[in-house]
């Protein structure tokens, strides 16, 4: 599943990540205990009583896999993104591939357990980020589905009208913005604590700002459709929003494989720059999370992508 998971990843460079399989009873048990290392060495520790630590410890334990998600680090916030958001993306691909198998996951990153004794347990190495865990078992009743807002109430179109364009090439079947919102519809299932929705979408269809953006892209690509994300001013909500945002992008790119649509997803520098992002209606504690093309060209479509390594550690 997870070899499948990295393969259904389309990256735009070659992000580097690892996970550790936590599988048995004792490592599992070890695992529960790091997990709870801050709450028990914080000065509130000595006040909870061992029997709440005891219920959690065995609640862990009796998980039965856990998946510890690393990926590394990089001297520049682009490059820390896009290794970010890729092993994010596998992530979410690793959680829909269970549920055809009847696997249930929670994706687990509380910063109650970020310690020094819970880095120490997953083997976090200088240069490495922690994306999270998923706690893996297989499930006994399916969970009532909640609802997401609809995406046309988080849609904006940029210069032009809602039709797609004569000049788009024709080995691309068609499409068209209703057919995009109705696969964003299904992608804006993405899994974030709280059912928060810190996203919306900009499509950028012809006229002056699709000149703008092929210009920035450095490509001829016809239509575009900006995935932004809000920025909140926790960090921790700040990291668990971007990773909500690129499974939903990485949602979208599966729905469109399956109607062999020419996409393309990019993290480009320029979307670091306010003064680039503002003609494109970006808001203050907003980003742009990923750059989508529609039409792009068969030379960066045709471009081999290095096969992702899979790099298991079992406990």
């Amino acid at each position: 599943m997870l070899n499948e998971a990295a393969g259904l990843y389309e990256p735009a460079g070659t992000p580097r990540w690892r996970c550790i399989y936590y599988d048995s009873l004792e490592s599992r048990q070890r695992l529960a205990g790091s997990m709870l290392a801050k709450i028990k060495e914080s000065r509130f520790g000595k006040f909870i009583p061992d029997r709440m630590t005891d219920f959690f410890s065995k609640q862990a334990a009796e998980i039965p896999a856990q998946l510890a998600f690393i990926t590394e680090s990089a001297n520049t916030r682009r490059q820390s993104d896009e290794n970010y958001a890729a092993v994010c993306s596998i992530m979410q691909n690793f959680q829909l591939l269970g549920w055809e198998q009847g696997l249930g996951m929670l994706w687990y990153t509380d910063p109650q357990i970020m310690s020094e004794t819970f880095f120490k347990e997953i083997g976090l190495q200088n240069g490495e980020r922690f994306a999270g865990i998923l706690s893996i078992g297989y499930f006994e009743k399916v969970p009532r589905a909640r609802k997401r807002t609809p995406a046309e109430q988080k849609w904006t179109v940029i210069g032009g009208d809602d039709h797609p364009h004569p000049h788009m090439n024709a080995d691309i079947l068609p499409y068209s913005p209703q057919t995009i919102l109705g696969m964003l519809n299904a992608a804006v299932y993405a899994p974030n604590d709280g059912m928060r929705e810190p996203w919306r979408f900009v499509y950028v269809t012809g006229g002056e700002a699709a000149g703008k953006l092929r210009s920035l892209q450095g490509n001829s690509s016809t239509e575009f459709l900006l995935v932004v994300a809000k920025e909140e001013g926790d960090l921790h909500k700040q990291d668990e929003d971007y990773a909500a945002v690129c499974s939903l992008i990485q949602n979208f790119q599966l729905l469109t494989k399956t109607n062999h649509w020419h996409v393309y997803r990019t993290i480009p520098e320029w979307t670091y720059s306010r003064e680039k992002c503002t003609p494109f209606g970006i808001r203050p504690q907003e980003r742009i999370a990923a750059v989508l093309e529609f039409g792009a060209d068969i030379r960066r479509l045709s471009s081999a992508h290095t096969p992702l390594t899979v790099n298991v550690l079992q406990r």
